[in-house]
């Protein structure tokens, strides 16, 4: 099956699923993923299709582990797209300049070994400390050298973006989170979107793995999770109720995907990408384990009826209230408490 494609603008297109790289930063697992084994599958997914890469200067190691990626591909590079953050540490965000915020990006480019980052996502920790718009500006000018291809923006709230819009600086794209489980773009974000005619790209539609059948009847874990990103989403659980809940969800998934002969996360990616304004869902990847079940899940088309019986539950389970990230930005919240905020002071650390 063709991965599908969508434009984000004109000239640029990325699959639906974009890979996501996260999982493979240092300190995010409790056991490594070697270099030689992540660079197999992204080979795999590469050359499956999936050509859109998503990446971060705070995702320890893995921009290295991208531009290795891009070398060894040799001539077929020409085919590859990375989309990287440009995420100021919390700490520095007071004293940042144009040229702190061009060396950032300089500095991307020598660990992806590019001329050009296709899309440089932005994103700022403390909405208290002012200089986020003149950032967008500044990164507006660096665009204009050659040095970045398309700008974008992650975890922002609409108020903020509206005051971003007054720079004339094109967004093609804003990375929210967003699942069956957390629906805090549709408050206010998704209209803002259809104003400004651009597109979410979304994170967490799997809930880190937690919407798939691997948890469907599985007891309340009581220890420490496998890594971050259960962590993360163990949290958003709470915010729907709990385990019970959940639970509930997984089940009326389950009898959805059997209507469908797929699975529980084919359902739970396919309710994503059919929102409005939703350009792809970031997949993460480890290993190519998952890489079949990621081309099948293209071939679920949700009916009415699977769609009403998602909302039923979602009217009972409203989740998480708010703007999307408020949640994150609470700083006597414990969804802050799991936030490293000024990881570009840490020293690189490569995939072993």
């Amino acid at each position: 099956m063709t991965v599908p494609r969508i434009d984000l603008v004109d000239d640029y297109s990325v699959p639906r699923h974009i890979v996501g790289l996260w999982q493979l930063s240092g300190g995010h697992q409790t056991s490594a993923t070697s270099a030689e084994a992540a660079l197999r599958a992204m080979e795999a997914y590469f050359e499956a299709g999936y050509d859109t890469f998503d990446c971060a200067d705070i995702y320890t190691g893995v921009e290295d582990l991208l531009g290795q990626f891009r070398d060894r591909l040799g001539s077929r590079a020409a085919r590859l797209q990375v989309h990287t953050k440009y995420v100021p540490d919390r700490g520095a965000l007071a004293q940042l300049d144009r040229s702190a915020v061009e060396a950032a990006i300089d500095r991307s480019l020598r660990r992806l070994q590019c001329e050009r980052l296709d899309l440089v996502q932005f994103a700022w920790w403390d909405y208290e400390t002012p200089g986020y718009v003149d950032v967008v500006g500044w990164l507006g000018e660096i665009r204009e050298t050659g040095k970045i291809r398309h700008i974008g923006t992650t975890n922002f709230d609409v108020e903020r973006l509206d005051q971003m819009a007054t720079i004339a600086v094109p967004m093609v794209a804003h990375q929210v989170q967003y699942s069956i489980l957390d629906r805090r773009p549709t408050h206010g974000l998704t209209a803002f979107l259809d104003e400004t005619e651009s597109a979410m790209v979304c994170y967490g539609s799997l809930a880190g793995g937690l919407l798939s059948d691997r948890w469907l009847d599985v007891p309340e874990p009581d220890g420490p999770l496998a890594n971050r990103s259960l962590t993360k989403y163990r949290l958003i659980v709470e915010e729907i109720g709990g385990w019970h809940a959940l639970q509930n969800l997984l089940r009326v998934l389950r009898e959805i995907a059997d209507g469908h002969h797929s699975e529980v996360a084919h359902i739970a990616s396919a309710w994503v990408l059919d929102q409005p304004r939703v350009a792809a869902a970031i997949i993460g990847m480890r290993n190519a384990k998952h890489l079949t079940g990621a081309r099948q899940a293209f071939s679920v088309a949700l009916t009415k009826g699977d769609k009403r019986r998602i909302l039923d539950w979602q009217e009972s389970h409203p989740g998480p209230a708010g703007d999307t990230f408020g949640l994150e930005r609470d700083p006597e919240g414990p969804h802050s408490a799991i936030m490293w905020t000024d990881l570009n002071s840490e020293p690189s650390k490569p995939a072993q």
